[in-house]
């Protein structure tokens, strides 16, 4: 029994090694085939070392309260390289009428937790505070089922002034989309369990903040909201690589810098057979296929076999992001914004072409020398891809205007990247899940073909690598219902 993954992203990365410890732990004769167009595997995780300066391409971290990436990272033994948030400073900003004020505590995790900083903040008019308590008392909606906006959510539940000041830059933060269009369901349905069990974002919060509490005492080893790696993300790429390495070559191979060209399958009915074609000429002839690649990509593999389900693929739009990140000397920014926190985020109420910044070297450790500042700046998303476009030069520019008039800062960078992500983070729009349901159940006419990823239930680390396992273990049972097991 073999398997080919189109796809060395994590989500790929992590379908391989699941699969492969799954396969063992039940005694299957299973093999694995990792196709990769690129001449690097890891996807959007791009760490570089420069001069003493760990910087992050892509994600930078991973929430640690989902389970999955903290548990991989054990697993491949990079346990003891896992590092939180810098503990000495908590403090986020948003930029508000061109000024940066502090984040009220407690709303970083996109809800209200604690009612004093928020009643305090000066983001905030009289009014648009007592909307916010209006949540403890507005009634829930009738359970219809039916999706809805995260701007209409959330403009429902605090109102105007909390959504667009507040939520929103928070959640294009994640998203870099509109939130006029994303699906609450599919993003966050935490929110839709506490407006029906409690009637109250609010008292749903403080329930669940209660209940972490609780947890975290029982807990050998407390963790940041937010973890990472000592020498960055690309550490967990790296092991997965090496890990997939030392199996024999006869049930795992990699294979990097080569193209899937097409798809078609040879033998269908309850034990089917798939030929995936290769850039170079070469044709892999697979007992099972997982399509970890972008919606857009398995679309266009899927099309002459099944166009419905290509055609479902093709309704999950993707935007565009690029990262950039500035070093400066920390005696060239003696008369800049301290960076006494983790960063800022901007509304679009701002009309900015920044979308936020991160103080990378004050809110992670190891990531420069003593003596310089690291920062992170972000571009892009739905309504401001151009920006994207733009070479090198003009990027950096217009991020070092953006610094001048927001942090003062007037210096040139000693270091600068700029890192381009087209078409890299998929939009989740209303009636998301409705299409995620059309596209499985086309997909069971078809034994042994999975799609996997960022493209389908959740855009984070950790979501990728849950998706690539529950795939794996998809397999496995799929094998061994297959009747033509020889163990």
């Amino acid at each position: 029994m073999n398997v080919t993954i189109v796809g060395g992203g994590i989500a790929g990365l992590a379908t391989a090694h699941s699969l492969l410890k799954y396969a063992d732990s039940e005694n299957l004769p299973v093999s694995c085939t990792l196709v990769e167009r690129a001449q690097y595997f890891g996807g959007k995780i791009l760490t570089e070392v420069i001069d003493d300066f760990v910087i992050e391409g892509g994600p930078d971290s991973f929430l640690s309260y989902k389970p999955w990436g903290v548990g991989l990272c054990r697993e491949l033994g990079l346990g003891d390289r896992l590092m939180g948030t810098n503990t000495h400073y908590h403090r986020t900003y948003v930029l508000f009428n061109g000024r940066l004020r502090e984040f009220p505590e407690g709303l970083v995790t996109l809800a209200p937790s604690q009612s004093l900083p928020l009643l305090t903040s000066p983001l905030l008019s009289w009014t648009g505070k007592l909307r916010l308590m209006m949540d403890l008392f507005i009634s829930k909606p009738s359970t219809d089922g039916t999706d809805e906006s995260l701007a209409s959510f959330f403009r429902r539940r605090f109102g105007v002034e909390v959504f667009e000041r507040l939520i929103e830059p928070l959640m294009t933060g994640i998203y870099a989309g509109d939130a006029e269009q994303l699906s609450l369901k599919a993003t966050f349905p935490r929110f839709i369990d506490f407006e029906q069990r409690y009637g109250s974002i609010i008292k749903g919060m403080l329930a669940s903040r209660r209940q972490r509490m609780k947890t975290n005492l029982g807990a050998n080893t407390k963790l940041t909201t937010f973890v990472t790696l000592r020498g960055g993300l690309s550490e967990m790429v790296r092991a997965l690589i090496s890990s997939l390495e030392k199996v024999e070559k006869e049930k795992m191979l990699l294979r990097n810098g080569v193209s899937v060209t097409g798809m078609t399958q040879l033998v269908s009915g309850k034990n089917p057979k798939y030929e995936i074609k290769l850039g170079n000429g070469e044709s892999l002839v697979s007992d099972a296929v997982v399509l970890a690649t972008p919606a857009f990509t398995a679309a266009d593999l899927l099309m002459p076999l099944d166009d419905e389900i290509a055609e479902q693929l093709r309704c999950i739009p993707y935007t565009s992001t690029a990262t950039v990140s500035l070093a400066y000397p920390v005696e060239s920014l003696s008369h800049a914004h301290a960076l006494d926190g983790f960063g800022f985020v901007i509304p679009r109420v701002e009309n900015r072409p920044l979308v936020a910044s991160t103080w990378t070297s004050t809110k992670w450790a190891h990531r420069s020398p003593n003596d310089h500042a690291l920062l992170r700046c972000y571009l892009g998303g739905v309504g401001r891809e151009d920006v994207v476009r733009r070479d090198d030069h003009d990027i950096i520019r217009l991020v070092q205007g953006e610094l001048r008039d927001i942090l003062g800062i007037i210096s040139d960078p000693v270091l600068s990247r700029v890192y381009r992500w087209e078409n890299a983070i998929p939009q989740y729009l209303v009636g998301h899940l409705d299409r995620l349901v059309k596209i499985e159940e086309r997909l069971i006419q078809y034994p042994g073909l999975c799609v996997t990823g960022s493209a389908y239930r959740g855009v984070g680390l950790p979501d990728c690598i849950h998706e690539g396992e529950l795939t794996a273990k998809k397999m496995v049972d799929y094998f061994l219902a297959s009747g033509d097991v020889k163990k």
